[in-house]
């Protein structure tokens, strides 16, 4: 770092969210062919892996509030993409699924990963180390946070 702690260029910050700026940019025309937003990508991407999770489940593994969730959950099942169903075992609780065309949709979106891949630029090592990275340095800043 240079001796100017406020110099941006400087900043891990700036750095990140730039690169999140750049990533979300090269998604959404990929998305847009989905009738998704990033957001709602992620949603169903943790549905492909595993289909039925409560809203609360989905919420801890994308580092949602269910406030932000909802909205993103309603407008997916507008979209005939999931199902919104109370748990029968615990009626608190709302269980979400996939319907066959969200199921179908998978299928779509499996070229999404190999253009993002190629995009960066950078090899599967390159990038698997890069998130490692970035998930340690997450899990450092949201202890800290607490």
């Amino acid at each position: 770092m240079a001796d100017d702690p406020l110099k941006l260029s400087d900043f891990i910050c700036f750095a990140l969210y730039s690169a999140n700026h750049a990533m979300n940019r090269l998604y959404k025309p990929m998305l847009d062919e989905l009738n998704l937003t990033y957001p709602q990508y992620l949603v169903m991407v943790t549905l492909w892996e595993e289909d039925g999770q409560t809203v609360g489940g989905i919420g801890e593994k994308l580092f949602l509030e269910s406030s932000t969730l909802t909205p993103l959950l309603k407008r997916l099942e507008v979209a005939g993409y999931i199902q919104r169903i109370r748990s029968k075992e615990d009626e608190r609780q709302v269980m979400i699924h996939l319907t066959s065309e969200g199921s179908a949709l998978q299928k779509r979106a499996a070229t999404i990963p190999a253009c993002i891949l190629d995009a960066s630029e950078k090899s599967v090592d390159e990038l698997t180390r890069l998130k490692a990275e970035i998930t340690t340095l997450r899990e450092a800043l949201n202890k800290n946070a607490a």
